[in-house]
């Protein structure tokens, strides 16, 4: 079963750093994402961009697994976009 997409949510914070992993297939929007969180400090925001279906499972799991907040999830037109926080560490 596909997880559902979380609605829209206005930040305050700027996003530090966008990802297009459009075309690319699992695993690949994970790990570009993984090197992207890796450069950024805590609290800072990735916004990424995939249209692999499959991605919005994959980063649902992916932030609880490695503790970054998934503020948002949501599809448009065929694009999946996500908006990470950084851990605290």
């Amino acid at each position: 079963m596909r997880p559902s997409l979380r609605p829209r949510r206005p930040t305050m914070t700027p996003i530090t750093a966008e990802l297009d992993a459009s075309g690319l297939n699992c695993p690949l929007p994970i790990l570009k994402a993984k090197k992207a969180l890796a450069s950024l400090q805590a609290g800072q925001l990735l916004r990424v961009i995939a249209t692999d279906p499959d991605s919005v499972r994959d980063f649902t799991v992916f932030s609880q697994q490695m503790g970054h907040a998934l503020l948002e999830s949501r599809e448009e037109a065929g694009r999946f976009y996500f908006l990470l926080r950084k851990r605290d560490h």
